[in-house]
């Protein structure tokens, strides 16, 4: 949507809600300092991707392998996944790269989580991998995997858990950029914010189906927790 509104015009101020990848994209020149017509709020926040395996791990005790499905012709997703293989490393954890470019590719990445011995799974989601989550969440189930993801929408369909902004925050503070702007203030001199508020979310019915017991630790700091 921000593309398509920076295509038609340079001038007119355009307000970011959401953005996944601003700088990336090229909307902007800087969080600080955007530069053009375009400001608002990002949804990307450096390090969820190390604190997700780090819950992920303490939710399923002696995990030591874990799939990540990504597509990796997306910005957004390829640092994601670039973050975690940090993480992973400091955790201890090993990844297994399950790259996705195409709906006719799912299939074929669960059969090599299943082959790596992967213990569980996080999506880096994109719109394709939100168009098919359907299918993704019932080829995990199938699987008996648990998996992590990042929006909160996903453990609502049938996933594990999930950490990641809490989007309602975002678009509460995007009201206070337009305030900002409709009284003069210039996009240019309007710093890109960041996330500062994030939910954890557990689904303890899909947790039973895979006879999984969520630790107390886990569950106490939950945000959101489906029975």
């Amino acid at each position: 949507m921000t593309r398509a509104a920076s295509n038609a015009t340079k001038t007119i101020p355009i307000l970011m809600a959401s953005d996944a990848d601003p700088i990336g994209s090229g909307h902007v020149a800087g969080l600080a300092r955007p530069g053009g017509n375009i400001t608002g709020l990002t949804n990307i926040n450096p390090g969820l991707s190390a604190k997700r395996l780090e819950i992920l791990k303490e939710a399923i005790p002696g995990l030591s392998r874990v799939g990540v499905i990504w597509n990796p012709e997306v910005p957004p997703s390829a640092s994601a996944f670039k973050e975690a293989q940090m993480a992973a490393r400091a955790l201890g954890v090993r990844l297994r790269s399950l790259e996705v470019r195409g709906p006719n590719d799912f299939e074929g990445a669960f059969q090599a989580a299943t082959k790596g011995r992967a213990g569980a799974l996080t999506v880096l989601s994109d719109s394709l991998m939100f168009s098919h989550r359907t299918r993704i969440l019932e080829l995990a189930a199938k699987r008996r995997l648990p998996t992590m993801h990042q929006q909160s929408l996903w453990v609502e369909a049938g996933g594990l858990m999930s950490y990641g902004t809490y989007f309602p925050d975002l678009h509460r503070r995007a009201a206070t950029y337009l305030d900002k702007i409709l009284k003069g203030a210039k996009p240019a001199d309007l710093p890109v914010e960041q996330p500062t508020r994030f939910e954890l979310v557990i689904n303890l019915k899909t947790a039973k189906a895979l006879g999984l017991t969520i630790p107390q630790s886990v569950l106490i700091r939950a945000d959101q927790v489906i029975q």
